[in-house]
């Protein structure tokens, strides 16, 4: 580099991040909003990449970081949403532990008249059940692009899309996991994307720390309905062997709201993961009361978050009903 060459703009972001102890600081939301419009518009060197995005894992996101950099992201979209949608439910750390009963907590919701979108990824951490996989075992076919996840959503309320098809440079910085060892703050900031502008969103993270951070996020980015949730395994599912403390943006108001565990003891993870074991459940094949509460207990908490129950006996009720009555052919492979 020539001593008269002058300074990459994006360094300006980097010595804001990794001045050290004293000289370091968080982004303001400008300043990430612009740091990720570079990213984005390719006007970063790989090395900056890596350099900003390990400098922001160390130290952890900012509200005001996370909604700069989802602004930004929602510009760079190309669809523009035609179609209604009530929720939002993001999809991306993978499960390990037991299966992704969640899934079925959607499509109960989706047969009862509530069009859900759900986007993840896929194969970014080792040894994890990603949601996509699991939905071709059931038989149920994701979509390819916005367009045609507007068309599944019309025609079955359900739609799985992946993140490379809403945000190609997002996909492509959320699988450098296995290559940095770490996760980044897009692992984060994609939860709060709601690509179709749907009324509400509902998101779980597995560090609780993180539940504050997404509420007010969302609060900064004008949502008006969201909830987030210490997820099983970081998903967007409600554990019924604990309690969980679900906090939500409602009608621009924060609330806190603790929904209390299911069970007295606590289940044994599943000796193996078999997705075919979810369409087994759905049809009444098989039991397994972890499994069925956390399909109703998670359904409840969308149900209450969407406005359909006004407590959460009424919404815990209104899910056991779903599911007393769902349609056992709906998964039919």
């Amino acid at each position: 580099m020539s001593l008269t060459e002058q300074e990459h703009p994006f360094a300006e972001f980097i010595k804001i991040l990794g001045k050290g102890k004293k000289g370091a600081r968080p982004l303001t939301q400008d300043e990430a909003y612009r740091a990720m419009k570079m990213i984005l518009a390719n006007e970063v060197l790989p090395i900056q990449l890596g350099a900003f995005l390990m400098l922001m894992r160390i130290k952890e996101e900012t509200c005001e970081e996370l909604a700069g950099f989802v602004t930004a992201v929602r510009e760079s979209f190309k669809h523009a949403p035609t179609l209604p949608i009530d929720l939002d439910w993001s999809s991306y750390a993978g499960k390990r532990r037991h299966l992704p009963w969640f899934l079925l907590s959607t499509l109960l919701l989706a047969e009862n008249g509530v069009k859900v979108f759900m986007h993840g990824a896929s194969g970014h951490t080792q040894g994890r059940l990603y949601t996509e996989n699991v939905l071709a075992e059931l038989g149920i076919s994701v979509a390819h692009s916005m367009a045609e996840a507007e068309q599944q959503l019309s025609a079955t309320n359900f739609s799985y899309l992946s993140l490379e098809h809403i945000c190609l440079p997002l996909y492509d910085m959320i699988n450098l996991r296995p290559v940095m060892g770490l996760r980044s703050p897009v692992h984060t900031l994609v939860r709060l994307l709601n690509p179709f502008n749907a009324s509400h969103s509902i998101q779980g993270i597995f560090h609780p720390s993180y539940r504050q951070v997404h509420q007010h996020a969302a609060l900064l980015l004008g949502e008006r309905n969201m909830a987030v949730l210490k997820g099983e395994g970081g998903e967007t599912e409600r554990n019924p062997d604990v309690e969980c403390l679900v906090q939500s943006v409602s009608a621009g108001e924060l609330i806190d709201e603790t929904w209390p565990a299911l069970f007295t003891r606590r289940h044994m993870k599943a000796e193996e993961l078999n997705p075919l074991q979810l369409t087994a459940l759905w049809r009444g094949e098989s039991t397994d009361e972890f499994a069925e509460a956390t399909v109703i207990g998670t359904a409840a908490v969308a149900l209450k978050l969407l406005g359909k129950a006004d407590s959460q006996e009424s919404a815990h009720a209104m899910a056991s009903e779903f599911w007393s009555t769902r349609s056992r052919q709906r998964l039919s492979n």
